[in-house]
C-alpha cells in the first residue's frame, strides 16, 4: 500500500479562473505577476533576493507549462525546462467564495455549494445586537475595531487602547470570517481562545465560515507582532471529506499546520503544529518518516498567504517561493516506492492586486513520485479531482464530486 503527501502552498494561484470577473478579480495572477515584477527588477530587496523568479524544481515539475495552460502566458523570466517530471495541470474552483475552507474542502473532495455569510463592508461590520451578545456572554467591557481591516494594520491602530481597556480587537475581511486580536499576556491566550468559542456559537446562525484568534505580543504600535498561536474555529464541512473517508477506512491522516482547524478537526487522526514555512517544512519531513503505508500527510504552508499575499509583499512572496523550491529535493529524498506528492494551492492572493484579500484564480497541480510518468493532465474542472486522485492512489472508494486523473 502506498502513501500520499498533499502540500498546499497557501494562495499560490496561477490566474485564469473563468469566473474571476464575478469576484472582481479578472486578470489576477499570483504567479504571473510575481514573476513579472521579479523579471523587471521590481522585487529586488537587499539581503533577501534579486533578479528573475528562480523556481527550478517546480519548473521541472511543470510549473511554467501550468502557468501558460491556466492563464495563456508563461511567467516572465522563468526558463522552460528541457524535461518535465510527473503529472502537471491546473484546476478551476467550483466552490462558492475564494476563502480557505472552500478551497481546502474542495481539494479534499467536498466543494462548497452553499453561500457563506458575510459581514457588511460599509459602517459597522457587526450589529449592535451581536456586539451586545458577545460582551454579555464573555463579560467584556466592549470591543474595538468593528470594521473591515488588515490584521497588522488594526493591531497597530488599536493595540495600545486594547491593552489599556481590556477590549478585544474585532474585525473582518472580504472572507466569511470574524477575527479577534488580543494580547497574549495582557488579555491572555486562553481567554482569547475561550472568547473565540463563545463567538463561534453566537454566529453559527449567520453561516460565517471561521472565527480566528489572532494573538499578538509587544507593548507599543511599533513593536506589536502576531504570534504563532493563531487558532481557527471553522464550521465543519457539509459532508464527509477525503480525510473522513480515510479515517473511516482505518488510515492515519497527519494534519500539519492549520489543516486541523480548517476541517474543524473532522477526519484528522494526528495533529502536528508548527509556525512558519521553515518549521512547517521540518515538521513535514519528520512526519514523512513516521507515516505508514496507506497514510495521508496533509500540510498547509501558510506564510505565502498570511505574510506576503495579504500584505502585498511581492519580494517576500518571491523569496518564500524560492526557499520552498530549494527544499523540494529534501522532500523527494523522503519518498518510498509507491508514494506520491501533490503540490497545489487553495486560492490566489495576488500581491500586486488591489486591496488585501484573496483573488479568484486557478491553482497548479504538480504530482510526482517513483514510477509516475510525465504527462499533462490539462485543466481540471474542479479541485475535487485532487482528492479523488489521492483516494484512488490510497485504495479507498471514489467520492461523488471529482474524478481521479491517475
Amino acid at each position: 500500500m502506498a502513501r500520499a503527501f498533499l502540500f498546499v502552498l497557501d494562495s499560490f494561484g496561477v490566474g485564469g479562473a473563468p469566473d474571476a470577473p464575478a469576484y472582481g478579480d479578472d486578470g489576477a495572477n499570483t504567479l504571473g505577476h510575481i514573476a513579472e515584477y521579479c523579471a523587471a527588477g521590481a522585487a529586488d530587496r537587499a539581503g533577501l533576493r534579486s533578479g528573475p523568479l528562480k523556481l527550478p524544481n517546480m519548473s521541472a515539475l511543470g510549473l511554467v507549462h501550468i502557468a501558460k495552460m491556466a492563464s495563456g502566458a508563461a511567467p516572465a523570466g522563468m526558463p522552460v525546462p528541457e524535461r518535465i517530471f510527473g503529472l502537471h495541470g491546473a484546476a478551476s474552483e467550483i466552490s462558492r467564495g475564494k476563502d480557505t475552507p472552500s478551497g481546502h474542502w474542495e481539494i479534499a473532495g467536498t466543494p462548497v455549494t452553499f453561500d457563506w455569510g458575510y459581514f457588511p463592508t460599509e459602517g459597522d461590520a457587526f450589529s449592535p445586537d451581536l456586539v451586545e451578545a458577545i460582551c454579555e456572554a464573555a463579560n467584556l467591557p466592549g470591543i474595538l475595531g468593528n470594521c473591515h481591516s488588515s490584521g497588522t494594520e488594526i493591531i497597530a491602530r488599536f493595540g495600545e487602547e486594547h491593552i489599556r481597556t481590556g477590549k478585544p480587537i474585532c474585525y473582518t475581511s472580504s472572507d466569511s470570517v470574524f477575527q479577534i486580536a488580543a494580547h497574549e499576556s495582557h488579555f491572555g491566550l486562553e481567554k482569547l481562545i475561550d472568547l473565540c468559542r463563545i463567538v463561534r456559537a453566537l454566529i453559527d446562525p449567520l453561516n460565517i465560515g471561521r472565527v480566528i484568534a489572532r494573538p499578538f505580543v509587544g507593548e507599543t504600535a511599533s513593536t506589536f507582532e502576531r504570534t504563532g498561536n493563531r487558532r481557527d474555529f471553522s464550521v465543519p464541512p457539509p459532508e464527509p471529506t477525503l480525510l473522513d473517508r480515510l479515517a473511516a477506512a482505518g488510515r492515519s491522516v497527519h494534519a500539519v499546520g492549520k489543516i486541523g482547524d480548517i476541517f474543524a478537526h473532522k477526519g484528522v487522526t494526528r495533529l502536528i503544529k508548527a509556525n512558519g514555512n521553515a518549521a512547517l517544512t521540518e515538521a513535514t519531513l519528520r512526519t514523512m518518516d513516521e507515516a505508514r503505508d496507506g497514510d495521508l500527510v496533509f500540510t498547509n504552508f501558510v506564510d505565502f498567504d498570511m505574510l506576503y499575499g495579504h500584505r502585498r509583499d511581492v519580494a517576500g512572496y518571491a523569496a518564500a517561493l524560492e526557499a520552498f523550491d530549494r527544499r523540494l529535493p529534501d522532500i523527494h529524498r523522503k519518498m518510498k516506492n509507491g508514494d506520491i506528492v501533490v503540490l497545489t494551492a487553495d486560492h490566489g492572493c495576488d500581491p500586486t492586486w488591489r486591496g488585501s484579500d484573496h483573488t479568484r484564480e486557478r491553482v497548479p497541480i504538480m504530482l510526482f513520485g517513483p514510477g509516475i510518468r510525465s504527462r499533462s493532465i490539462g485543466i481540471r474542472p474542479t479541485y475535487a479531482d485532487i482528492g479523488e486522485t489521492i483516494a484512488q492512489h490510497l485504495g479507498i472508494p471514489a467520492g461523488t464530486h471529482g474524478r481521479s486523473f491517475l
